[in-house]
């Protein structure tokens, strides 16, 4: 951060980054452990919410760019999506050469039922830290190079 930021010792430098990459896991986990009895995965939910909340079908990469992947690793999900049914790739309009894809009416289903479970963990999680300054956690985030949360 910058020149003026509080100093801290080493050992609690340390704790502080262990802390929220474990905190972060452990999100991550209990998300995925929560969309599993709806047959969802975390990497799953996001790519339906993405495609449930788009005006039209995306393009792989648009779908990539969202998820902030890469295109050959969004394919595969694409891939696994399509064999469970929840997603289908149709030829864009103006591009034969590009393939999008779009929810079929299992995929919104399923993605409704996702959403729902993923706002209890939300919930669950918002009262865990109700009390921390979303402010700092922010102004954390820009300094490393991330997007502040809308």
């Amino acid at each position: 951060m910058d020149g003026g930021a509080v100093k801290t010792d080493e050992r609690t430098d340390e704790r502080i980054m262990v802390l929220l990459l474990r905190i972060a896991n452990r999100i991550e986990r209990r998300l995925d452990e929560a969309l599993a009895p709806v047959d969802l995965t975390l990497a799953k939910y996001g790519a339906l919410t993405k495609l449930a909340h788009a005006a039209a079908p995306l393009s792989l990469g648009e779908l990539a760019a969202q998820l902030v992947s890469v295109r050959s690793n969004i394919s595969q999900l694409v891939d696994r999506l399509e064999t469970d049914g929840l997603v289908r790739r149709v030829e864009d309009p103006r591009d034969r050469r590009c393939v999008r894809a779009e929810l079929t009416d299992l995929g919104r289903e399923r993605q409704a039922a996702g959403a729902a479970v993923a706002q209890e963990v939300r919930e669950e999680i918002a009262k865990l830290f109700a009390g921390v300054d979303c402010g700092i956690l922010e102004r954390a985030l820009v300094e490393l190079g991330g997007v502040p949360v809308s």
